[in-house]
């Protein structure tokens, strides 16, 4: 499909067959993520921090996009498993956001804080596929997005807070791993070029670590919960720039699926479910994402 004008058309034919296709979705095998069967029950209910319960489908067609650090990279963050990933060019780096090793070694936590220092993070400002997100929330589309960055990029770009679901934390706070306590990263990081090493919880002087997901925590069971709410609710499913590959957060694409979503996938490399999708991009996501968005408000 070439063209502006055709992939607009396309895309207008992606929501018009969403309804049939999710009619028949209902005779799948389901996607299964392990060991969050008995969180489900707990938390699934109507779709927190949205407008329609995923039982109740919305006036105009739900849009779910799920994100990764592609989509973060043209606003100078680098992505983890990319050929210049973190991972790939210091494997020593993973051990900074492991919880047991940062629980057990000061040192880890030490070299941690330096390097929340001089995280990019709290430089970058939103792209052009950011943009692109909050430009088609703000056109009254009914928009979630499911976000696997801690950036916080999202959500500078426009998105409303209570629309952004951050499967794995958010940088720009921080929690105590004894009391609970939450404050701002920009506290802590003042505390620290202040002179303090490794910043103690001023309420209970426990350890402080960001606020987000690390290795060897699980992820928060009621968000979740609720991305998987809107996943099974989404008339058409976006994942933009991930591998897919991360559990459980990935599946949440096959779910989408087997509950009658169109799959686009915006990637620069191939992923597990490219051959489950409706459409794959392989074009930079600064300039497919824009277009593919404005094709698709355009169509709903």
């Amino acid at each position: 499909m070439g063209g502006r004008d055709g992939r607009a058309a396309g895309l207008f034919a992606i929501v018009r067959t969403g309804l049939r296709k999710r009619q028949t979705a209902r005779h799948r095998p389901t996607t299964q993520i392990p060991w969050l069967a008995p969180v489900l029950l707990r938390t699934l209910g109507p779709m927190t921090g949205t407008d329609e319960a995923p039982d109740q489908p919305p006036r105009r067609p739900l849009v779910a996009i799920l994100t990764g650090a592609g989509i973060s990279t043209d606003s100078g963050i680098p992505d983890y498993r990319g050929p210049n990933g973190l991972w790939r060019r210091d494997p020593e780096a993973e051990k900074l956001v492991t919880y047991d090793a940062y629980m057990s070694d000061p040192e880890i936590r030490r070299r941690s804080w330096r390097m929340r220092q001089e995280s990019p993070a709290f430089r970058a400002r939103p792209n052009a596929g950011h943009e692109a997100v909050a430009r088609l929330e703000r056109s009254g589309t009914p928009v979630r997005v499911i976000t696997q960055n801690v950036d916080g990029l999202h959500q500078l770009a426009g998105v409303p807070a209570r629309k952004v679901l951050e499967l794995h934390g958010t940088v720009r706070a921080v929690v105590c791993t004894r009391c609970h306590a939450r404050s701002s990263m920009e506290e802590a990081l003042a505390r620290v070029t202040a002179g303090e090493p490794d910043p103690a919880c001023l309420v209970c002087g426990g350890i402080l670590k960001s606020a987000t997901v690390m290795f060897g925590e699980r992820l928060d069971p009621q968000v979740l919960g609720t991305a998987l709410g809107v996943a099974k609710a989404a008339e058409v499913f976006l994942a933009v720039g991930s591998t897919l590959q991360v559990q459980p957060a990935a599946s949440l694409a096959g779910v989408a699926a087997d509950h009658g979503a169109r799959l686009i996938i915006v990637n620069a490399e191939p992923t597990p479910y490219d051959a489950r999708a409706d459409e794959v991009i392989r074009e930079p996501i600064g300039t497919a994402l824009p277009k593919l968005l404005e094709g698709l408000a355009a169509g709903i």
